[in-house]
């Protein structure tokens, strides 16, 4: 049953199994044991303004969009199965800006190098107990364009190397973002990934005869 909701989530058509294992080339979703499920969330929404003077920043994510609209996601092993996730991280010291933090967390994360990152809001944090109960705090989030995909190479935060998939964002960003999910479930594809860890060649553009199978 996983399978075949993987296979319909992935877009991958038919998925072939004897004895509940794969007998053809195993799907990027089943390989990396993917997991899609929601993130622990706040009640808050994503705020579509600056983020007030006296808020720091403490965080920044990315929807990092290659040529074709799709996305670039990452994940890691975990004891419930592989949660993908957007680029970015926690703004350290060393970062001048936000926007630094993305650059070095894309690069480190999925080998990716951006340009023209554009801030799309932010979350309330009220508490920063992840940040050792810093206090309320904004953790934004941004959109940046992909201009080069390197080979995959390990994190040197976990020591071992991101999955790397593509994805049709689904039509509420906030769903993936870390602030309050909308009505529904995100609708979402996903690729397969080469065997040499390197993300896959892009591919035709989603559909457009629906609005609901992406941005298109």
């Amino acid at each position: 049953m996983l399978a075949a909701y993987r296979a319909r989530l992935g877009n991958t058509a038919t998925a072939h199994l004897a004895d509940g294992r794969h007998i053809l080339d195993v799907p990027a979703l089943d390989r990396h044991d993917v997991h899609v499920r929601y993130w622990p969330l706040w009640d808050s929404p994503l705020n579509r303004g600056p983020v007030p003077g006296p808020l720091p920043v403490q965080q920044a994510w990315a929807w990092c969009f290659i040529p074709d609209g799709r996305v670039v996601l990452v994940a890691g092993p975990g004891p419930r199965g592989a949660l993908p996730m957007l680029p970015g991280g926690t703004v350290e010291k060393t970062d001048a800006t936000p926007e630094d933090t993305l650059h070095r967390e894309a690069a480190e994360e999925a080998q990716l190098t951006l340009t023209n990152p554009v801030r799309l809001g932010w979350v309330l944090d009220e508490t920063g107990e992840v940040y050792g109960g810093v206090g309320p705090n904004a953790r934004l989030r941004l959109a940046a364009r992909v201009t080069a995909i390197g080979p995959a190479a390990v994190n040197p935060a976990t020591g071992y190397p991101f999955a790397r998939l593509l994805a049709t964002p689904p039509r509420q960003p906030p769903c993936w973002a870390g602030a309050r999910p909308a009505r529904g479930k995100p609708s979402s594809r996903w690729t397969r990934h080469e065997s040499s860890g390197t993300c896959p060649p892009l591919a035709p553009p989603p559909s457009r005869r629906s609005r609901r199978r992406g941005c298109g």
